[in-house]
């Protein structure tokens, strides 16, 4: 009896410990997704900062190659599921004495009907040059706006052009074309996107109207962020003290302003 005993215990011991896993994971454990997009999102930020703190050079070599390989992948794919068949179909030789309008319009149908390593190599062209070209311009104007995009996308183009062989009656000319249209569209995607960011965050700003005046007229303005990132709306402007201030990373010096002001301006303190 003792044995049969001895033997069934590991089997208990098993079965509940498994037991205890699955029970775990029904709970909302550990989710492997959700840590892996953690790390992931962990990694970026890390990367970013790195970036930050190179040169120019450095940080455009980097955002261009990262963009070639996402476009190389995204063009892969698509080559490989276009219903040409992909790179396992021979690309189409132009019949003789085709006329250089023609030609140039075949050249074009051709460069975005290739295989997958036909599209890996255009996208991946286009995509890193607009994104090392974005890097620089945000690097060098220290803003990124309209101008920035439209000069990245000008220049993915005309590579774009280049590389993929369209118009080749006048490859020059069909570079400078196909650059302005890029301008074109991706700086009216920019506007677009830009209206809708700012219309955002008009609506965010309302809540730190008071916050922003406040410390607009006691010259700490580079303090709003603290504010926002602290979520000290208006509304708790009434109920702020010095270890809220302190929470967000305002220095004893400008916290004691703003607590000050406060208590002399009734108006602060009444909530909306």
């Amino acid at each position: 009896m003792e044995g049969m005993g001895q033997k069934r215990r590991p089997l208990v011991v098993m079965a509940s410990s498994s037991t205890t896993a699955a029970q775990s994971a029904s709970r909302g454990g550990a989710n492997p997704l959700a840590e892996l997009t953690d790390r992931f999102r962990s990694l970026e930020v890390g990367v970013r900062e790195w970036m930050a703190k190179q040169p120019t050079h450095i940080e455009a070599a980097v955002t261009t190659a990262f963009g070639a390989v996402q476009g190389g992948a995204l063009g892969g794919l698509m080559g490989t599921f276009a219903p040409e068949g992909g790179a396992g179909l021979p690309v189409p030789q132009p019949p003789p004495g085709l006329d250089p309008k023609a030609m140039a319009t075949f050249k074009q149908a051709q460069a975005l009907a290739g295989g997958p390593l036909v599209q890996a190599r255009n996208f991946a062209v286009m995509t890193g040059a607009n994104a090392g070209i974005s890097c620089v311009m945000r690097r060098v104007r220290g803003v990124e706006d309209v101008q920035g995009s439209m000069a990245a996308a000008f220049g993915s183009g005309a590579l774009f052009s280049i590389v993929s062989g369209m118009g080749t009656p006048n490859p020059v000319v069909n570079a400078i074309t196909t650059g302005m249209a890029f301008a074109v569209f991706q700086g009216g995607f920019f506007i677009v996107g830009q209206k809708f960011s700012k219309t955002k965050t008009h609506n965010e700003d309302m809540n730190y109207s008071r916050g922003r005046n406040m410390l607009n007229q006691l010259g700490l303005q580079n303090y709003e962020k603290n504010f926002k990132k602290g979520l000290l709306t208006d509304e708790t402007l009434p109920l702020l003290n010095e270890s809220a201030l302190r929470d967000v990373n305002i220095p004893p010096g400008p916290r004691l302003v703003i607590l000050e002001h406060i208590k002399r301006e009734p108006g602060l303190t009444k909530s909306n």
